[in-house]
């Protein structure tokens, strides 16, 4: 079963601004491990590319950003799914999902995925309460 991506939050608080060094060195982990697809690319300065799976885009920019800083936030349908996929699809260094309760009473299973060009990224499930 195919996970479905419901909504993205960019740490820095745009998901459409996440700084990367490489644009080409970074695209291959989006679309072969975690199964976003390229949406568009834009080779003017700064380069971008923006990325989409399901219900979401993210865009990667050459911004001179530190990636160790940023990240997103990722909502999704089914936790134990995106994890199994990830795994499946070659993802070695995967933290175990855990449950995380939030300030506003939610319960949530999450993991957590460093990508090789330092941004981080929370997956999370939003569960029944």
């Amino acid at each position: 079963m195919t996970a479905t991506f419901k909504n993205a939050w960019g740490y820095q608080g745009d998901a459409m601004n996440l700084p990367v060094a490489d644009i080409d060195a970074s695209i291959p982990f989006y679309t072969d491990i975690m199964g976003f697809e390229v949406v568009s690319r834009d080779d003017a300065e700064p380069r971008s590319v923006v990325l989409g799976r399901s219900e979401i885009e993210m865009a990667l920019v050459e911004n001179g950003g530190d990636p160790e800083q940023d990240g997103c936030a990722f909502q999704v349908d089914n936790v134990e799914a995106v994890f199994d996929e990830f795994r499946s699809n070659g993802l070695a260094n995967l933290s175990a999902c855990e449950l995380e309760k939030r300030d506003d009473g939610s319960t949530w299973k999450v993991f957590f995925v460093v990508a090789p060009d330092g941004l981080c990224f929370w997956l999370g499930e939003r569960l029944p309460t």
